[in-house]
């Protein structure tokens, strides 16, 4: 079976592309992921693809019971697991393909899915969220503001060549629409530029309230 374009490209080669000062979204999302970890009232957590476990030092022990790390490449697991030995006790990687294996998923209270639901689709979000059942989503989502390509131009970019066959554009008006078909509404909405004409959006949902029994 052809496997995921994402468990071919290198965590060295993504993680240099992210932080070059013509892309800067390893930054950006480090800065979102202190307000997402931080903002809700919840014990347990679920990073859906954590690659290397940017933001992971924002994690406030005494605040977590458990925080999951998913990813379906193992190589950024085993990387996460080195860099945050701190975390012991708290964080637990999940090895899994979201697509194909999401009733492995555990429940969590508090899901965060930053730039994820790009390679898996607003259907296959869905499902993860009936199964993990959470209360509060927090989504960071690219928006390219021109024409611009979609991914970066670096000296990396050729790593990123098969993320064609899996990437989906967004949209933040459809990406809410959807949750909120799932059962959220939307609670927050900020957004950061970024250099080359793209733009992350921070969207963050709420389970709507049971209105006369569910």
């Amino acid at each position: 079976m052809k496997k995921n374009p994402w468990e071919e490209i290198s965590l060295e080669v993504y993680e240099k592309h992210m932080s070059l000062d013509s892309v800067k979204q390893l930054q950006a999302m480090n800065g979102m992921m202190k307000g997402q970890m931080d903002d809700y009232p919840v014990r347990t957590a679920m990073i859906l693809g954590i690659a290397g476990g940017n933001g992971l030092e924002h994690v406030q022990t005494e605040k977590y019971d458990t925080v999951y790390g998913v990813d379906i490449n193992e190589e950024y697991l085993n990387a996460v697991k080195e860099r945050y030995g701190d975390l012991q006790g708290v964080l637990e990687c999940i090895h899994l393909d979201l697509i194909n294996e999401t009733e492995k998923l555990p429940p969590a209270e508090l899901v965060i899915a930053n730039l994820l639901v790009e390679y898996i689709g607003y259907p296959v979000f869905r499902q993860v969220l009936r199964q993990v059942d959470p209360e509060y989503v927090s989504c960071g989502i690219q928006i390219n503001r021109d024409e611009t390509e979609w991914v970066s131009d670096s000296p990396y970019l050729h790593a990123f060549d098969r993320l064609d066959e899996v990437h989906h554009q967004m949209d933040a008006e459809e990406l809410t629409s959807v949750m909120k078909e799932a059962g959220y509404d939307k609670v927050l909405q900020s957004a950061e530029d970024l250099p080359n004409g793209k733009s992350i959006i921070r969207l963050d949902y709420k389970k709507t309230p049971c209105v006369g029994g569910c």
